[in-house]
């Protein structure tokens, strides 16, 4: 089995501490003025910010205090923000909420979409290839999205694995890591890399838009549902913020799919409101995350 740790050393912390830099920390966190809140970086930067701008405008509506929208260049500085308190509230993958709610004992998982209870990965490859199966992705190249990623590495390593491929000896030389999911496709289509896996969601996205060229690149296998992304919040927001306010934020969230004015904001998250989750929704991706080294 690949040693996962060995990868995740491998982001440089001058990478790491531009990240944290890009967030902007002022040393305003936890003076009860600011809630800043954060997401990982899994898609363009134009959608991020129309997703979480529109997000921060509505919670500093609804909850009364200003909120502020703490961008990352890659997924590690929102789980290290998170960790430090420079970001209160997240919006993280399955595993990378793991990660962080590991770091930080008492956060909670508060908030999903709907998909998130089922979500999926899927495997794409050159339209020209004679590839029917995972085991035929043996001898190609192959880009994974981010090394952090739930459904653009971790969950099909994890298939790739049951299907008795292993990316460190199997494919075509190592693995490529290409930070994000629309870039996965597109170093796919581009024939930089003749297969991929990345969110079945940001795929299917795509093509509803017209983006992707069907005549280089095609689908070849969906992975089984699972749980994902999830609003995961820091366990001290009561003492910073003021008593109920945790439930309040909650609430805000859970309530965000009545308000017809957060119609813009909900579909930049792929979806038309949140609903409820727990801890308890990820027990299954921390054992995936364990067995494969990405989690104590």
């Amino acid at each position: 089995m690949v040693d996962i740790r060995r990868w995740l050393t491998l982001i440089s912390p001058l990478l790491l501490g531009l990240a944290l830099a890009a967030c902007g920390s002022d040393g305003d966190s936890g003076s009860g003025k600011t809630l800043f809140i954060g997401g990982i970086p899994d898609q363009d930067t134009s959608l991020l910010v129309r997703r979480f701008d529109g997000i921060a405008d509505y919670l500093s509506r609804k909850l009364g205090v200003d909120v502020e929208y703490k961008p990352s260049i890659e997924y590690a500085a929102v789980v290290t923000g998170f960790d430090n308190a420079d970001i209160h509230l997240a919006w993280f993958g399955g595993l990378t909420g793991v990660q962080a709610r590991k770091a930080v004992p008492g956060a909670q998982a508060i908030a999903q979409r709907p998909r998130d209870a089922e979500f999926q990965s899927v495997f794409i490859v050159r339209k020209d290839l004679p590839v029917q199966s995972l085991q035929d992705l043996k001898g190609l190249t192959f880009t994974f999205g981010s090394i952090s990623s739930t459904s653009g590495h971790m969950m099909p390593r994890h298939y790739l694995l049951q299907a008795g491929v292993d990316p460190e000896r199997d494919l075509n030389g190592l693995p490529n890591f290409s930070g994000s999911h629309h870039t996965t496709w597109k170093l796919v289509e581009s024939g930089s890399f003749q297969a991929g896996a990345l969110n079945q969601a940001v795929w299917s996205n795509a093509i509803s838009k017209g983006r992707v060229d069907l005549s280089k690149v095609r689908e070849l296998e969906i992975t089984p549902p699972y749980y994902d992304y999830n609003w995961s919040v820091r366990p001290d927001l009561d003492e910073t913020f003021g008593g109920g306010f945790t439930q309040r934020l909650k609430d805000a969230l859970l309530d965000m799919g009545n308000d017809p004015s957060q119609r813009e904001a909900l579909e930049a998250f792929q979806t038309d409101t949140f609903i409820e989750t727990s801890n308890d929704s990820y027990r299954a991706i921390e054992d995936v995350a364990r067995n494969l080294g990405m989690v104590e």
